[in-house]
């Protein structure tokens, strides 16, 4: 403590300011020169005292901040005293919690990444390693040529495969990121609805489903026509794949003074209800899931409408057909 300039100075003042009254002192009488000989002696020596107590209150929180710099949150330096002090180590103690939350998070984080990643691996895995045989397969001279045409095809298949999950990939970390400018114009919701169509028209069509569209031309919300398109492609993808062929998917649309409402319904296989709670979950696969199936659409989708004051809920069974149900609220002001 001593070798600290503050404390010098400190010192050498008051040693000066003390030697200049015990020199007036000495010429009024040598009882006040006493006096002020120990007055000062005891200013000096509690200054002393108090200032040490301070410099090891202050070494305290230097140790506190250095373990909490190792990692360790689980220290409590507060105190139930008054003064600059305590107030100082209760304001450490809310960072160190606070430090504590966001260390919690990036650990999370991080196992989620690490699964992430796994589950990309796993998923590319399958169609490059695919692609690999079957173009050995077609480096064969003698090879049919209605072979060489069907590895042809289903190289092109599972490339389309892998161009779609780097995709869905990239446009969920954007969103996950928050530099996607989710845009806020009115949305006709029919439009919306026959501009999803367009892409499973195709499949529809092969399991001659059918589709029945019920809602009233103006219902709109406010939201980001292009981005809903996808998330609306995703639920319409999961409702064909789940739906036999010749069944039915109902759309319906509402709109009221809180909210607008989008279902997209179908009579489907359904989902079990152990699946319910994580079908928005990335990566997650039911039982009910197809082979060829990466289980990231349905979270894009959910993605996609919580970032756009929405929310989206599902009811199903086993046997007895899925209903989503989508809801855009109002904006308030």
């Amino acid at each position: 403590m001593l070798r600290n300039k503050e404390i010098q100075i400190l010192s050498l003042v008051m040693w000066v300011i003390s030697l200049a009254g015990m020199i007036v002192a000495f010429f009024i009488s040598t009882s006040a020169f006493i006096l002020v000989l120990s007055v000062s002696i005891l200013l000096i020596t509690s200054c002393y005292i108090f200032t040490h107590w301070r410099y090891r209150e202050i070494e305290k929180l230097s140790s506190y901040l250095r373990q909490i710099t190792s990692g360790n949150y689980s220290l409590d330096i507060r105190d139930n005293h008054e003064g600059e002090l305590s107030i100082l180590k209760s304001d450490i103690y809310k960072v160190t919690l606070m430090l504590s939350e966001q260390s919690s998070l990036l650990q999370k984080d991080k196992i989620q990444l690490t699964d992430a990643i796994s589950d990309i691996s796993h998923q590319l895995k399958t169609p490059l390693t695919s692609m690999m045989v079957m173009s050995d397969l077609l480096s064969d001279a003698e090879l049919p040529t209605e072979k060489r045409t069907e590895f042809t095809r289903n190289i092109r298949v599972q490339l389309e495969r892998i161009e779609w999950l780097v995709s869905s990939l990239l446009k969920l970390s954007k969103i996950d990121a928050g530099t996607v400018q989710f845009k806020k114009d009115k949305v006709i919701v029919q439009k919306l609805i026959h501009t999803a169509m367009q892409s499973v028209l195709i499949p529809i069509d092969i399991k001659e489903q059918n589709v029945s569209i019920d809602g009233e031309e103006l219902v709109s919300f406010i939201g980001d026509f292009n981005w809903t398109v996808e998330a609306i492609i995703n639920i319409l993808k999961n409702c064909v794949e789940h739906t036999d062929e010749g069944g039915t998917i109902l759309i319906t649309f509402t709109e009221n003074a809180l909210f607008t409402e989008l279902v997209v319904a179908d009579n489907g296989k359904g989902i079990p209800r152990e699946d319910l709670p994580h079908i928005f979950k990335r990566f997650y696969k039911g039982k009910n899931a197809s082979e060829d199936s990466v289980g990231i659409g349905l979270a894009m989708a959910y993605s996609i409408i919580k970032s756009q004051n929405g929310d989206i809920s599902v009811v199903s069974g086993k046997g007895k057909g899925t209903e989503f149900r989508i809801k855009f609220y109002k904006q308030v002001i």
